[in-house]
């Protein structure tokens, strides 16, 4: 059962942008993208709307998405959210694995 979270991060004056962008510059990502069980941690743009940031980040389980909770980057990721100003909007899904049939018509692979 895999978990994924989609984070929302919104501000002004393009603080979202900066806050990801440090967050990769400052080795944060590369190092979380490192931890057991993260199976994915990628920034998105959407495309209308300029201020705000997707993150989609995956975990292999609760128990690994509990550890990465508890690790003390996730003060680093605060601090760093505080001085962006960033407003966070949260979609938590686990992955449904019983997908039925008539839904593969529609992949294109």
């Amino acid at each position: 059962m895999a978990i994924t979270i989609n984070i929302y991060y919104s501000g002004k004056n393009g603080n979202a942008v900066k806050f990801a962008k440090e967050m990769i510059s400052s080795g944060l990502v590369d190092t979380i993208r490192r931890e057991k069980g993260n199976l994915r941690y990628d920034y998105f743009l959407p495309m209308d709307d300029s201020e705000t940031v997707l993150l989609i980040d995956g975990w292999k389980d609760q128990a690994a998405l509990d550890a990465h909770h508890g690790l003390p980057l996730m003060e680093k990721i605060s601090t760093l959210r505080e001085k962006y100003n960033l407003r966070m909007r949260v979609e938590r899904y686990v992955t449904d694995e019983s997908a039925p049939e008539s839904d593969k018509a529609f992949i294109r692979k």
